[in-house]
Parts: C-alpha cells; structure tokens; sequence
C-alpha cells in the first residue's frame, strides 16, 4: 500500500496515512469548526493504517462528547478531528487536508450546511448535507 506523509508547520509532528485517504476533500461549516479554525474545516478522512510520529507534541481537547481535536503544541497547526468509537464501528479521523501535499485533492461533500455563513461559497458542486442528516447516519450506524 503506497503511503502519503503530511507535517505540521513545524514539523515536529508527522502524520502517515494511505495515499487513497488523501484524495477527498470534505467540509465541514460548523460553528464549532470555524471557530476552531477561523473558517470552516478541509478534512480528509482515514479510518486505518494512520502512523502518528512526534505524539509528545500533540495537543488533544475533547471538543464534544463523541470527538476531540488535536492540534501541534509548538506551532499550532490543526492535525486532526477524532471521532471516538462509541459512535461508529471504527475510530475515524479527519485530517486536516493542509498537512498534506496538495497534488490530486478534490472536493467531495460539504456537511452542516445550514451553518455555512454567506460570505464564502465554494465552486465545485458536491453533496451537502444538514446536521440532521448527519444525525441520522450516526443513528443508524449504531
């Protein structure tokens, strides 16, 4: 399986992840999501095989009840979105599609869109889903 590497800004954190994660691009409008970050979060989504280097370095705040975010504790950077087991069959992160090269990334699903502010859009067409829809998919996942 070829592997992809991504890094924080400073690079005392490395993360590693099947090349196939790094394709799709999803966002997430959520206030908590551009709070977190000043706009709203580009993630893209691995499930196994993520090798994490410099963990000493990783800061984790349990944002929510079902997930925590995690951040590099020298320069900042946002790694990734941790969705806990309790929800769904795995543990899922969502990497921060920054840490990775931008070469072959595309655009793929946007999620609580009716938190989207006005004042940014995005180009590409792709499905858009409400809190309630994903609500429903974590429903019937358990």
């Amino acid at each position: 399986m070829k592997m992809t590497k991504g890094q924080c800004l400073c690079g005392a954190v490395t993360v590693e992840v099947p090349e196939a994660c790094v394709h799709d691009v999803s966002v997430c409008h959520c206030n908590m999501c551009r709070q977190w970050g000043g706009g709203p979060l580009l993630a893209v989504e691995c499930k196994h095989d993520v090798t994490l280097r410099g963990e000493e370095n990783v800061t984790h705040y349990c944002s929510s009840e079902w997930a925590e975010r995690t951040f590099c504790r020298i320069c900042g950077t946002h790694l990734y979105y941790l969705l806990h087991y309790l929800l769904l069959e795995t543990q899922t992160y969502e990497l921060s599609a920054g840490i990775f090269p931008d070469d072959r990334k595309r655009l793929v699903s946007q999620i609580y869109i009716e938190s989207k502010p006005d004042f940014y859009d995005f180009a590409q067409q792709t499905p858009m889903l409400t809190e309630q829809d994903i609500l429903d998919q974590f429903n019937s996942n358990s």
